[in-house]
């Protein structure tokens, strides 16, 4: 089977290829990927080449194949899996394989797996670990988007707290409590204030704040404080760089109690030093963000963690029930990812947008992997429209829907695009 797919071979070393899949085995199976979200993960990757815990040695001369953000249909079924999965369904996978111990994961380590490809082979371990998960949806960027979201889910779970004088952990961000969000406007953080929103684990008072005025506009647009209340949840989107003095104005939120749970979205000590000021009793401090320095830390308070049961908590991803329950909040509509996505592109697109990704304003970028076509905002469709006859139609469609991407979209590019050919 022929395949076209984006592989790495060192520090910033992305290459768009056609090779050729060897002969699947009998604990494998073949699939069809047709979509893949962009990560910030997948530039850690690029940037940091064989340097990154993922990466097997020897890249150089064995590439792997890049993108664990993906969704496609299954081509063919080894003879060890045939009773349990079939050609032609649908699929997601969940990359945090933990596999004996190993960090390996589809994405990061292997050759022949990977979301930013047309074609792959599953090693037996994906399905020996129940991470290759049967997907019904029928927009295939809803089942990419269920791997960011269920990192999401999988941090809201592993926050937790006590009782001072009681060493019973109870799981998860603490219900009806006070939860502060920093620099929580860009993707990432728009899934958080969703599933916080919406999800089965609410606070009563929620806290975001950001410092870049157009994803601090897209995010109150999105999200209302009327709809939150509705909701139950007290909704404060706040843009930190004009408040006189921000830590006393977040603090006077909670009637200077502090903040039962405080995520931090990017890796800034100002930012983690900051949220650790800003605990309440008990309070849990998730670090969501992912650095790429090694070296990367920050002053915590060590007094209010003996006295006031300060506490840290951190996930790197999900795990396979993370991903099942975010694909049962999208199923039913509780939370809509769509949300996330600011840009669409081809396969085409994948290496210099990987590379560029912190450079590159806005949200997910989406990449539909069949196709050809240059990474595209959707705030630029109406523009290009002018000229492109695809992109007039594609910007009546995303209208027709708040100005988001879509299935009705997603089904219009999959049929008018053009095809990936190298």
């Amino acid at each position: 089977m022929r395949t076209y797919a984006v592989r790495l071979y060192g520090k910033k070393d992305l290459r768009l290829e056609a090779f050729d899949l060897p002969p699947l085995r009998e604990d494998e199976i073949l699939a069809h990927v047709i979509s893949d979200s962009l990560c910030m993960s997948s530039y850690k990757l690029a940037i940091q080449g064989e340097e990154h815990k993922r990466v097997p040695r020897g890249v150089k001369d064995n590439p792997v194949i890049i993108g664990h953000e993906f969704c496609g249909e299954i081509v063919e079924v080894g003879s060890r899996w045939k009773d349990r999965f079939a050609p032609g369904q649908k699929f997601v996978i969940q990359p945090a394989l933990n596999y004996k111990g190993s960090l390996a994961a589809p994405g990061y380590s292997y050759p022949y797996i990977g979301g930013d490809a047309t074609y792959i082979i599953i090693p037996k371990e994906v399905m020996e670990m129940d991470c290759l998960l049967p997907y019904t949806g029928d927009a295939y960027y809803f089942g990419s988007l269920t791997e960011p979201v269920s990192c999401i889910v999988g941090a809201f779970r592993a926050s937790y707290h006590f009782e001072q004088g009681s060493y019973d952990h109870k799981m998860g961000i603490k219900a009806d409590g006070s939860m502060l969000i920093l620099a929580g406007c860009g993707p990432m953080g728009l899934g958080a204030i969703d599933l916080a929103l919406h999800g089965p684990m609410k606070p009563k008072l929620l806290v975001v704040t950001d410092i870049d005025p157009a994803r601090l506009e897209r995010a109150s647009r999105l999200f209302p404080a009327e709809a939150a209340r509705e909701e139950g949840v007290e909704l404060h989107i706040l843009d930190t760089s004009k408040l006189a003095n921000p830590d006393k104005e977040l603090l006077l939120l909670t009637r200077n109690e502090g903040f039962d749970d405080v995520f931090v979205m990017a890796p800034v000590q100002e930012l983690v030093e900051q949220a650790d000021r800003l605990l309440g009793k008990g309070g849990c401090l998730n670090f969501f963000a992912g650095p790429t320095d090694p070296q990367f830390s920050a002053l915590v308070n060590f007094y209010e963690v003996h006295y006031s049961g300060h506490h840290l908590a951190a996930t790197s991803g999900g795990n396979a029930e993370d991903m099942r329950i975010a694909l049962e909040l999208i199923s039913k509509g509780r939370i809509d990812p769509s949300l996330m996505i600011t840009h669409v592109g081809g396969l085409d697109a994948v290496v210099e947008t990987t590379l560029d990704l912190p450079k590159i304003p806005g949200g997910k970028k989406l990449i539909y992997t069949n196709i050809r076509m240059p990474l595209t905002a959707l705030s630029d469709f109406e523009q290009l429209g002018t000229k492109d006859p695809i992109f007039a139609d594609l910007y009546k469609l995303i209208q027709k829907h708040n100005g988001l991407w879509n299935r009705e979209a997603e089904r219009y590019l999959l049929s008018h695009a053009t095809p990936i050919d190298l």
